[in-house]
């Protein structure tokens, strides 16, 4: 639904857009290929359906020609409850994912990476109003043990490889098509 919405409006302005998505049914799927088909209208978008965790070697071979001036890495597994009792997507969508988005970042010399986090890993924080700089070492939940493990992934990516790393923590995100 973010992803959905930054592509029309990058579209919108003339850029080129890969978007790419595994269409689980985390989300409606159905949905997802409305939003999809909006787009497709653009001629300078391209649509990939592919799993972030195990076809990132497929990703590569086909945008290894593409220069890229930013890559959004909005694809996570979200939800604070359903992390209670399926913990192993969240390793895999959030973790894993977001480690080979940092791989294919680094090896096709992205100029900057954007990443989704979330307000979830401020956790047991309670001084308010929530700061970037505040400490975030209290989670209270799977998915924000992994979103927080995201954000330290990008910092040392962007440490060791020069790569420039900004992470969104987003709170509660609605509007049209969501």
């Amino acid at each position: 639904f973010i992803g959905f919405h930054l592509s029309k409006r990058l579209l919108e302005t003339g850029a080129e857009v890969v978007g790419v998505d595994c269409l689980s049914d985390y989300y409606d799927v159905n949905l997802k290929k409305t939003r999809i088909k909006i787009l497709n209208n653009y001629s300078a978008f391209k649509f990939l359906e592919l799993d972030l965790v195990d076809q990132i070697d497929n990703l590569i071979s086909e945008i290894k020609e593409s220069s890229f001036d930013a890559f959004f890495h909005l694809a996570a597994q979200a939800g604070v409850r359903h992390s209670i009792n399926m913990p192993e997507a969240y390793l895999s969508n959030n973790i894993v994912a977001t480690f080979n988005v940092l791989e294919l970042c680094r090896k096709l010399k992205v100029k900057h990476l954007i990443a989704a986090s979330t307000s979830s890993v401020y956790g047991a924080n309670t001084e308010m109003p929530f700061k970037e700089l505040q400490a975030t070492d209290t989670q209270l939940s799977f998915y924000a043990a992994t979103k927080k493990s995201c954000e330290s992934m990008g910092h040392a990516y962007s440490n060791i490889y020069s790569l420039p790393v900004t992470m969104c923590r987003f709170f509660t995100v609605y509007g049209p098509w969501g």
